[in-house]
């Protein structure tokens, strides 16, 4: 009889029905799919989440989520989402990334203590490990969220 390793896994909760789906981390750079809904779970796009699900994806995640805290009428904001979206790609299978519009979502909003936008939030099982405000280029991103590794 065999015994074969089991391939270490890890958790990530589904952005868009809040699922937990255990992952074998040998397939995160497939786009896995949830196993509930069937959405991609990390597929290098940012998520849009809210004051009712922003909670639940923190929490049941082992993979760092990193949210932008944005709002439709703020300049720097729109200026850097083709960055945001960039570093997702870059980053994909290594980290969530999620959009929080401030104004539709002034609860989450309140409960992380934004006072600027746009804000990047890192968050590793469901706390906060790293802010950033302002407006930056994707490099800055991807160097930023890979430098929390050692806090995760």
């Amino acid at each position: 009889m065999s015994t074969a390793a089991a391939s270490p896994s890890v958790l990530v909760s589904c952005p868009h029905c809040q699922a937990t789906n255990r992952i074998p981390e040998a397939r995160l750079g497939e786009q896995p799919g949830c196993g509930r809904c069937h959405q991609p779970l990390l597929d290098g796009r940012p998520v849009a989440l809210d004051d009712l699900n922003l909670d639940a994806v923190l929490q049941h995640s082992d993979r760092p989520v990193i949210v932008d805290f944005w709002a439709a009428w703020c300049g720097p904001c729109r200026q850097m989402a083709p960055q945001f979206q960039a570093a997702a790609a870059q980053l994909q299978g290594r980290a969530l990334f999620a959009k929080v519009d401030s104004d539709a979502c002034p609860e989450a909003s309140a409960r992380h203590a934004i006072r600027s936008i746009p804000t990047l939030v890192a968050f590793h099982g469901g706390r906060e490990i790293g802010r950033l405000s302002g407006a930056m280029p994707a490099a800055q991103i991807v160097r930023w969220v890979e430098g929390l590794s050692g806090q995760a």
